[in-house]
């Protein structure tokens, strides 16, 4: 296809002629009205005039007679730009006047009417002029005529209907030329986005469309497509990154696996030992199956499928019952597990999803806050708050432990991702992801805070509206 054909069948061009089409058409009715309102002010005038005329005439008449009118017609006929007159006998036959001949039958009845003439000094090859004339029948039956030539309203319109020509040509012509400017500047955008659509196709998700900086429609819609992009680009990172990690992380296991039955059925003894053998890979296969739910759950929330079920629920009671779950086994791990929960802290989420995340910091507070040494003294504290701040619920856990250093804290929500100090520990390395990505599906952010000394992670919400200022607004 040519240039030219792309740019005529762009909408911008379409619009563009569409609006060519209204204005053009707006601007001939408003010219044709103006013509139209000066054709009858002309004729107004002229009809006015003549009036005038004949009232003054008639009145002559009946003060002088015949004679007298017929010698003030004589006078006013030799004056320059003098109207038209002509004073006939009740015959026809013409008594004064400066009108030579005129269209048959003007002299018959009495009123209005736009006829053809000539004056009496022009010849008969001369071309014939046109009048706005009105005929009065005389007491005694003489014939007055008084007349207006109307070449000065047909000289306006032939003016206007010039100026209309000349008028719609150039609005045409400027027109077109903007439309043509306009399309082809929309149509280098829209070339420049194709463009880089196609490169993004064939793979390179870095590309971005090209914002122009205008603010119009085009650089929204570039925005909000940059963004979407951006977040494939996040989401096609993240799926490479968890096939590398399910293939290298989970590779030890299942080999462990393996060679853990292959042990059993090559060196046991007996019964207690393929019960011991079958226990450990049942233990194995548990691990395995918790770090599946666990990336399951983490797709299921960055899918938004589990915006469904959400209404709105109370943090602080979630954080009771959390709290409640766990402090057998933080006793067990020798720390101490306090919940604050000053007042109600509504939010519109899910509970299961939101009770996971908050067992997920809760045992990862835990598993690293716990007393390293049988002889430490001091006992290890974990507090799970929970705390309004403007439109936001702030869901906190602290610990005393040894906490994530600052350039490791952006990467601890990676899936598999796991600090060397807590390798030594039972783990897949996702319980943080799950968090961030609820914290993402509820509209909030996870965030880690220097506790001196330990960890603070804090969980921000967005408040929801209680249910009864819900029903009286």
């Amino acid at each position: 296809m040519t240039a030219l054909g792309k740019l005529v069948r762009t909408t911008a061009f379409k619009l563009t002629l569409v609006y060519l089409v209204v204005f053009a058409a707006f601007a001939a009715s408003l010219l044709g009205y103006f013509a139209w309102n000066t054709r009858r002010l002309i004729t107004e005038q002229i009809t006015e005039t003549v009036d005038a005329e004949i009232r003054g005439l008639a009145e002559q008449y009946n003060q002088g007679g015949i004679r007298r009118l017929v010698l003030i017609i004589e006078r006013r006929s030799r004056q320059p730009g003098s109207s038209l007159y002509l004073v006939t006998t009740p015959t026809g036959e013409g008594l004064a006047g400066n009108v030579g001949s005129l269209e048959p039958g003007v002299l018959d009845a009495a009123g209005w009417r736009e006829a053809a003439y000539r004056r009496h000094e022009e010849t008969a090859e001369a071309a014939e002029h046109v009048a706005l004339m009105r005929v009065f029948v005389l007491p005694g039956g003489f014939r007055l005529l008084v007349g207006r030539d109307i070449i000065e309203r047909e000289r306006v319109r032939d003016v206007i209907a010039q100026a209309a020509r000349w008028s719609i040509a150039l609005v045409i012509v400027l027109g077109l030329a903007g439309g043509f400017f306009v399309t082809r500047r929309v149509l280098k955008r829209v070339d420049a986005m194709t463009d880089t659509t196609q490169t993004i196709m064939t793979g390179d998700l870095g590309g971005r469309l090209p914002v122009a900086g205008t603010g119009d429609e085009l650089d929204r819609l570039a925005s909000h497509l940059n963004a979407m992009l951006a977040r494939i680009e996040t989401l096609m990172h993240g799926l490479k990154q968890v096939s590398d990690n399910i293939a290298h992380d989970l590779k030890t296991p299942l080999t462990r696996l393996r060679n853990r039955c292959e042990a059993a059925l090559r060196n046991a003894r007996g019964e207690a030992d393929y019960r011991a053998a079958l226990e450990a890979t049942i233990e194995e296969s548990d691990e395995l199956i918790r770090t599946f739910n666990a990336l399951l759950m983490i797709a299921r929330a960055e899918s938004g499928q589990a915006r469904e079920n959400m209404d709105t629920v109370d943090a602080a009671e979630i954080v009771q019952g959390v709290v409640e779950l766990y402090e057998p086994l933080a006793e067990e791990n020798g720390v101490t597990l306090r919940g604050e929960t000053p007042a109600p802290a509504l939010v519109r989420g899910n509970r299961e999803l939101l009770s996971q995340a908050l067992a997920n910091l809760i045992d990862n507070a835990i598993k690293y806050a716990k007393p390293q040494a049988p002889t430490e003294a001091a006992p290890r504290e974990i507090v799970v708050a929970t705390q309004g701040e403007a439109d936001r619920v702030l869901l906190s856990v602290a610990d005393r432990g040894p906490g994530i250093p600052e350039a490791d804290r952006g990467r601890v929500v990676e899936r598999f991702f796991r600090l060397e100090q807590s390798r030594s520990e039972p783990g897949s390395g996702l319980g943080l992801s799950l968090v961030s990505a609820v914290a993402r599906l509820h509209g909030g952010e996870l965030g880690f805070e220097d506790n001196r000394p330990g960890l603070k992670a804090v969980l921000a919400l967005p408040r929801a509206t209680s249910p009864d200022r819900e029903r009286t607004g």
